[in-house]
């Protein structure tokens, strides 16, 4: 039923310091995070951009990474302890088929991980139904491997269930698209 998913140990090749140059998370992030938000990761691996939303959203704020294998999810913990926000993540491991989370969020963001899910319009649903009324989704998805045709599709899919584009950030070596909620997703 699922796609192909990277293996928790490559998480170590995924997120590095070369990684965090390519794809500052704070400057990726900032224009649409806010202190006191809440705010989900799908698809968090081991933490680069969750790490960096704990630290946006403040004191006040909460981050709920959601990834499917425990093992990231326990590197992304132990990480976030090590930056001193583990006090504003919640790891939650997802199923196989559904990102399984009722939580309402602010912001939502899906970094590399869209094209790894079979069923994109049950994702875009979850997702849509967490956000708040008006609440973004940031999908970023690799250049060389999502083609424009596929991931123009994605995008007509979040359409046609709820969402309109806001934006299209320009994020190196990616095709990217900030989507708001405009009405319920259906």
């Amino acid at each position: 039923m699922r796609r192909h998913v990277c293996p928790w140990w490559a998480g170590f090749f995924i997120d590095n310091r070369l990684r965090r140059r390519l794809h500052h998370p704070e400057r990726i992030l900032s224009p649409h995070v806010r202190p006191g938000m809440t705010v989900m990761d799908v698809g968090c691996g081991m933490g680069l951009f969750a790490i960096a939303l704990a630290r946006l959203v403040g004191d006040q704020g909460r981050v709920i990474a959601i990834d499917l294998q425990q093992k990231m999810l326990d590197v992304l913990l132990k990480r976030a302890q090590q930056a001193k926000v583990a006090e504003r993540i919640h790891a939650q491991r997802c199923a196989a088929d559904s990102i399984a989370c009722d939580a309402t969020v602010d912001f939502a963001l899906a970094f590399y991980s869209a094209h790894e899910i079979p069923d994109q319009r049950r994702l875009l649903r979850e997702i849509g139904a967490c956000l708040r009324p008006q609440g973004r989704l940031l999908v970023v998805e690799p250049l060389l491997h999502v083609p424009a045709k596929k991931f123009a599709a994605l995008v007509a899919v979040a359409e046609e269930i709820g969402f309109e584009v806001e934006a299209r950030p320009r994020i190196r070596l990616s095709r990217a698209v900030v989507l708001r909620k405009a009405r319920a997703t259906r």
